[in-house]
């Protein structure tokens, strides 16, 4: 069994090398003939890269990519991020005719994509886009001041047509270091991806999973007095440090990306103040004999369950903006499935408590 799955694993590498290899064999449309010659290397999912540079530091790009409808985009970087670079983006408009432009990334908001303001450049070669056989092709040329080796590169794609040349938000995207001299190309090192999922995972154990267990515990087991309270406090405390430690890792990754989702940092620091003040109120619950205590009870229960429900929309929300993928939305999404199918069964089972003690001791008058 070992053997068959190793050489199923060998055939299934061969297979893809060759589907790779077979992508940069395959010969440029005929109206892009004053590209011929280029090394060829594929870079990311089906983008394909073909490239040369001579002597006066010009270099030829051919970006392609199989294509249905919306844009394709390659920028340069300094640091691997968007935000300060330029790329060149080509689309084919409703009509069928083809656009490709120089934007500078000035943000993460289109308002902050600025056309034609791009720093790339460019030869006196005009670009091109070329839509043929379910594939588009981008050509360019760039002529720099000084031979080009290692490059930032950004790689993107939208499903929308730009609108009066404005660039929608990209549904993918990715940012490798290429090597110009060699044709090899690694993972950017810039991009703060394990920051990312620190941010996410910390915010799910957090604010996810630990702080609705612990209010779990405060409401249905109030039985084991006084476990109750005592493992509804150890359980809050360190759900709220991992939720702030989530909050420091977002901070931090906004700091390295500058993203535009407002909505989900205004969530992050509602539920973040909620949090504070439940933790201000534990230190300042009065006795239970005490006439404001009712009030008390009040205010920590429901702002507690405020908290809980605008942290899970938040969740959900960071899991969107953040281009997590479906396997976060699926672990989440389980999570937050087992939480409510326990909370409905533990309710009716302490709705069922209730009434059979209100049976056994009814009230008389």
């Amino acid at each position: 069994m070992g053997r068959g799955f190793l050489s199923l694993i060998l055939a299934l590498g061969a297979a893809i090398g060759a589907a790779r290899a077979q992508s940069c064999e395959e010969d440029l449309p005929a109206a892009l003939t004053n590209y011929s010659g280029l090394a060829c290397t594929p870079v990311w999912n089906n983008f394909i890269l073909r490239y040369s540079k001579d002597q006066d530091n010009v270099l030829r790009i051919v970006l392609s990519t199989t294509y249905a409808t919306g844009w394709v985009g390659m920028g340069f970087s300094k640091d691997g991020m968007m935000v300060g670079s330029s790329a060149m983006v080509g689309w084919m408009g409703k009509t069928g005719i083809p656009h490709i432009k120089q934007y500078y990334l000035g943000g993460k908001s289109s308002s902050e994509v600025k056309l034609n303001r791009g720093q790339l450049p460019t030869a006196a070669v005009p670009p091109t886009v070329v839509v043929d056989q379910a594939k588009i092709y981008i050509a360019f040329q760039l002529k720099f001041s000084a031979p080009i080796t290692q490059q930032k590169l950004l790689f993107a794609l939208g499903t929308k047509i730009p609108v009066n040349k404005r660039l929608t938000i990209h549904d993918d995207k990715t940012s490798i270091s290429f090597d110009f001299a060699s044709g090899t190309s690694s993972a950017s090192s810039s991009y703060p991806s394990n920051l990312k999922r620190t941010h996410g995972a910390l915010a799910i154990f957090g604010w996810g999973v630990l702080l609705p267990i612990g209010a779990i515990v405060a409401r249905y087991c109030k039985q084991w007095d006084p476990l109750w309270f005592y493992l509804h406090v150890v359980i809050q405390l360190i759900g709220f440090v991992f939720g702030l430690a989530a909050v420091v890792a977002g901070v931090a990754l906004y700091d390295k990306l500058h993203a535009n989702v407002t909505a989900h940092r205004g969530l992050g620091i509602f539920v973040l103040v909620l949090g504070i003040l439940q933790v201000i109120a534990f230190f300042l619950r009065p006795d239970k004999d005490s006439k404001i205590r009712k009030y008390w009870n009040w205010y920590h229960h429901w702002a507690g369950r405020l908290a809980l429900f605008f942290a899970a929309v938040n969740i959900a929300l960071g899991i969107k903006v953040g281009g997590a993928g479906s396997s976060w939305k699926i672990g989440y999404g389980f999570n937050l499935a087992i939480l409510l199918i326990a909370s409905i069964v533990l309710e009716v089972l302490l709705w069922t408590r209730w009434s059979k003690r209100s049976a056994a001791y009814p009230t008389t008058y």
